[in-house]
């Protein structure tokens, strides 16, 4: 594991910096009035003076606490700290890191409720699903972790006893810029850049890390928005970006890490396919639909939400849906009960809302939701909450089936043959995901082998095990998080040529 640099925007207190955030019942050892910059192992203050920018809590609609922003001195020292840290980091061997990645991972297991709370504070999913997150976030840890001290090169044996092998060497500071869906989550997945929205959490990380006992400066967390990302990426001593968010942002990066020719990894935006074939177990044909659109308030770059499902099945499959997407309870999402909570900004809310009324203007038919929703709880009611939606009569050429909407709207689209439905779901131009549901294991791979998207499903969907690879084909990205090969993405490979005998000259 890498020595990574965290960016994001930075939290300073607002006039009542806890007011949301005490509605945490047990999040007594989070305190966001002070920096959330961290380098030199402990959190750090802007050197200069910035404009402010408010954190809203979704669930609420109230300030958390303001943002200031920092720039190159602050940078410039968060890498060099960073850079120091490499030296030492990458000199341990493969099982001292892994002893302080195991203790990371038992110091967030023991924090685990404290960690959603304020993951749910911060980005308004439910309670439920941020424990979830900080889970994956453990195992991915302890999975690296096991990893560590694995990590090998090659032996080759050449003519007259000569031989060459192979050494994996790590890249040196990393840069991540990542997004706010999943903040705690991303963090140790990718040690990525909180997002300016979701900016708490990483910084919880980045103490835990120091907790365990990794080098002063082997993950730092550099609060900011543009500029600071900008400053990253062209920083000489940056030797890799991630970033996780849309495309757009995505082709930026990707244009200011060329200036210093740096390898980047890029898991972007999507607007994945999920078909459902009329041999489906209809049941869990339902249950995936549902786990494809309305996950974290459909706030998930993976999201299957071109639902093509086959003729024959389709009035029972919109039927069943449309009953179960009713059935959703939304509300505090702190709650137990609660199962979506509150969209992550009021402008994000406004976008989605935009999306279903352009959908209703090009003839979707809104079978349910697509409408604010106001909690019965009086401190709710700034909240930024929608009916999850579901749009039938669409067709491909419609915004909503098109475009990528992010929020809880599932458009539903009916096909024919196994041809014609291939052809309609690669039509787009991201492949981040796809999945098919059928009871006919022949059909299932071989319309899987035909998708054109880095991550497929086979009778489930949004299923995303640390084991295993995760990232897109075509605009939805470059590389690979998670399983064995994204080592190869964060290291660099040398080849060694050792002469046995004497050289053959041609001189």
């Amino acid at each position: 594991m890498l020595p990574r640099l965290v960016s994001s925007l930075r939290l300073r207190p607002s006039a009542a910096p806890l007011a949301a955030a005490t509605r945490c019942a047990s999040s007594g050892n989070v305190d966001i009035r002070v920096p959330l910059n961290f380098w030199a192992g402990k959190r750090m203050r802007s050197q200069e003076k910035r404009n402010k920018e408010p954190v809203y809590e979704p669930a609420t609609g109230r300030v958390l606490c303001h943002l200031e922003p920092c720039g190159a001195s602050e940078v410039d020292q968060a890498v060099k700290d960073a850079k120091s840290a490499f030296g030492h980091w990458s000199k341990m061997s493969g099982m001292e890191r892994a002893r302080i990645m195991i203790e990371a991972a038992l110091i967030i297991e023991s924090r685990r409720e404290e960690i959603a709370e304020m993951e749910v504070v911060n980005n308004g999913k439910s309670i439920t699903e941020a424990r979830l997150d900080v889970d994956s976030a453990r195992l991915c840890i302890e999975y690296y972790a096991g990893l560590a001290s694995t990590l090998a090169g090659q032996h080759v044996q050449l003519p007259g006893g000569s031989f060459a092998y192979t050494r994996r060497e790590p890249l040196g500071v990393c840069v991540g810029i990542g997004a706010w869906n999943y903040p705690f989550q991303i963090a140790a997945w990718n040690s990525l850049q909180p997002s300016p929205v979701t900016p708490v959490t990483a910084v919880m990380l980045a103490e835990i890390y120091a907790k365990a006992g990794a080098p002063e400066g082997l993950f730092n967390v550099v609060q900011g928005g543009q500029e600071t990302g900008s400053l990253l990426c062209h920083h000489p001593d940056v030797a890799k970006v991630s970033f996780t968010g849309s495309v757009p942002t995505g082709k930026k990066i990707m244009e200011m890490a060329s200036k210093g020719v740096k390898p980047v990894t890029l898991e972007l935006g999507g607007k994945s396919p999920l078909l459902i074939f009329e041999d489906s177990d209809l049941e869990n044909a339902v249950k995936g639909a549902l786990m494809a659109n309305f996950l974290s308030q459909g706030q998930v770059c993976s999201n299957g939400t071109r639902v093509f499902v086959q003729k024959h099945i389709l009035p029972e499959f919109v039927e069943e849906v449309v009953k179960r997407t009713q059935a959703i309870e939304i509300g505090d999402p702190l709650a137990e009960s609660t199962r979506m909570g509150a969209l992550v900004s009021q402008p994000h809310l406004h976008r989605v809302l935009e999306f279903v009324e352009q959908a209703k203007k090009e003839g979707a038919t809104v079978l349910c939701g697509g409408e604010p929703f106001v909690p019965s709880d009086p401190k709710l009611k700034g909240g930024y909450y929608m009916m999850p939606c579901v749009l039938g009569d669409c067709t491909d050429k419609m915004t909503c089936v098109k475009e990528e909407i992010f929020g809880p709207v599932m458009s539903v689209l009916s096909f024919d043959t196994e041809e014609e439905v291939l052809r309609r779901a690669n039509d787009t131009t991201m492949g981040l995901a796809a999945g098919v549901f059928t009871r006919d294991v022949r059909r299932a791979h071989r319309v899987v082998e035909h998708l054109k998207a880095g991550s497929c499903f086979i009778n489930n969907y949004n299923i995303t095990p640390v084991e295993v690879p995760f990232g897109g084909f075509k605009m939805s990205g470059i590389g690979r998080e998670n399983g064995q090969v994204t080592i190869e993405y964060y290291s660099q490979l040398k080849t060694v040529f050792v002469e046995m005998g004497d050289v053959d000259s041609l001189f």
